[in-house]
């Protein structure tokens, strides 16, 4: 009986470990096909990936959830009321989801809806800044560094928020705006990582060849 129990706790095991594996590797491959613009095929792989584990999440620095990524590709390929229906239960569920949030308000504005998209977009592009200040600063953590390094992304936030606080507000160029900043804090993810990870090894080089 004991051996009959151990079959099967290892089979349970195997057969989670596989599922997370094919659930890990359906996301980094819509996150390939979402930066080189192959939005059906990137909203495909999550809503596959979404299905296996809904509760997913991708990331260690900056963590996003699954539904996330299936709401924004919902957003790029066009599908607002679907876009928006996730996004919602993505930011209900986690109020810290500020790239979520941020095309939640996209989809809201595209809806018509100009003045809670309105709100939306300021609260996710702020929610974006203040996350980048606070793992930059004093580099709170050692990960911190790489990240936005130039401060291209805070310097386009802030300019966008003048925008969004001025008497007149250009809703096609803010709509492209936040476009442009989804993605690129997608974009950023890698960057960072590489950037780190490139760091580490000169500095193990570093250290490796000291006496």
């Amino acid at each position: 009986m004991k051996a009959i129990l151990l079959v099967l706790f290892l089979s349970v095991t195997v057969l989670s470990g596989c599922a997370g594996f094919q659930t890990g590797s359906e996301v980094l491959h819509g996150r390939q096909a979402f930066l080189i613009g192959n939005h059906e095929a990137a909203l495909a792989y999550f809503q596959s990936a979404a299905q296996r584990d809904p509760n997913y999440i991708y990331g260690t620095a900056l963590r996003q959830g699954i539904w996330s990524y299936v709401g924004r590709s919902e957003y790029v390929t066009g599908k607002y009321p679907q876009a928006r229906q996730t996004l919602e239960r993505t930011v209900a569920a986690n109020r810290d989801e500020d790239i979520a949030r941020l095309y939640l308000g996209m989809a809201l504005a595209r809806a018509g809806e100009q003045p809670q998209g309105l709100k939306e977009i300021e609260t996710g592009m702020k929610g974006i800044h203040d996350w980048l200040e606070y793992v930059n600063q004093a580099h709170r953590f050692s990960f911190g560094q790489f990240w936005d390094p130039q401060r291209d992304i805070r310097s386009a936030i802030q300019s966008d928020l003048a925008m969004i606080s001025g008497r007149e507000l250009d809703w096609q160029k803010l709509i492209a705006e936040g476009e442009w900043l989804g993605k690129r804090m997608e974009e950023e993810i890698d960057l960072a990582r590489r950037q780190e990870s490139h760091e580490r090894s000169r500095e193990s080089d570093s250290n490796g060849d000291e006496p």
